[in-house]
Formats: C-alpha cells, sequence, structure tokens
C-alpha cells in the first residue's frame, strides 16, 4: 500500500465564485442548501458533496443547473471524503462563509476563491484526502500607495465600506 500525491485543478469555473470544504455527514447537502438561501435568497448555486461511507455517492443540491453541474462534476473530480463544493452567483463568499461555517457538520473550509484553483490531494488505496490549495498565482510586487488607494475605492464600491 502506497501513496500518490495527485493535482486537481478546479474545472470550468469561468471566474465564478466557490467555496470548498470538508463536512462529516449527508446531512450537510441539505443544511448548506438552508444555509445559503437564507443568507443571500437571490443567490444562485450548485453543491457537489462527495460521499465518504456506504453507497460512496456525489451528493448534490442547488438552484441553478449549470451550477449543479460544474458542482457535480468537481466534487466527483477532487473525490475527497466528506469535501464539498459550492459554485455561486449572485453573491460573494463573503455574503455566505460565516453561515456556512455554522453548519454543525462543517469541519472546515479550505477555501474561498474566483481564482483559478488547484486542490492537492493523497490518494491510498482506501480514498483521497485534501492536503492543500493552491489559490491563485504567485506575487508581483508589493501594493504601494496607488494600489491601497485603488483597493480602498474597490472595496467602497462593492458597498463593504464607507
Amino acid at each position: 500500500m502506497g501513496i500518490e500525491i495527485k493535482l486537481i485543478k478546479i474545472e470550468e469555473a469561468k471566474g465564478l465564485n466557490f467555496i470548498v470544504g470538508q463536512s462529516h455527514f449527508i446531512k450537510s447537502v441539505e443544511d448548506l442548501y438552508e444555509a445559503l438561501v437564507s443568507s443571500v435568497p437571490s443567490i444562485k448555486f450548485g453543491i457537489g458533496f462527495v460521499e465518504a461511507s456506504g453507497e460512496c455517492l456525489v451528493r448534490w443540491a442547488g438552484n441553478d443547473p449549470e451550477l449543479i453541474e460544474l458542482a457535480k462534476k468537481n466534487a466527483y473530480n477532487i473525490g475527497a471524503g466528506h469535501l464539498f463544493i459550492i459554485f455561486i452567483k449572485d453573491a460573494f463568499p463573503i455574503n455566505v462563509l460565516n453561515a456556512i461555517k455554522n453548519v454543525q457538520e462543517v469541519c472546515t473550509i479550505f477555501a474561498a476563491s474566483a481564482n483559478p484553483l488547484e486542490i492537492i490531494v493523497a490518494e491510498t488505496s482506501q480514498g483521497r484526502a485534501v492536503l492543500g490549495i493552491v489559490d491563485g498565482f504567485f506575487p508581483k510586487g508589493i501594493e504601494d500607495e496607488e494600489h491601497i488607494k485603488e483597493r480602498k475605492e474597490l472595496l467602497r464600491k462593492f458597498g463593504y465600506k464607507l
């Protein structure tokens, strides 16, 4: 018995925001659904959840067929036990992260991003585990005064700061 390290890319995200995490129970699919619609009633989303026992299926829910398909496909490709992935439109992760973290079954959030994302997994004869996340790219420098001004303007434009 050995271990193989694999790199799994999130596919076809097209600039969408998504959240990757781990939970511990099949009930998570419905509880995540409720947390999302309770936080932002107009949110569009798809959830994929990798069941780690019993039938070992990718369970899913959502209210947008395209996002549901993306979530199912990516959850299956990653294949790590109890992993969930949620693709969202008409909201940002910041709008739903606390609600997701407060779902009883959620153990951890690995990433919330719209960047190209790679998931480093370990595969054994039993299954897969997430070792880490590569979110985005290397830094290109350090922000200067103009960058600070742009950052602050962007946050105000989005309504996150006064």
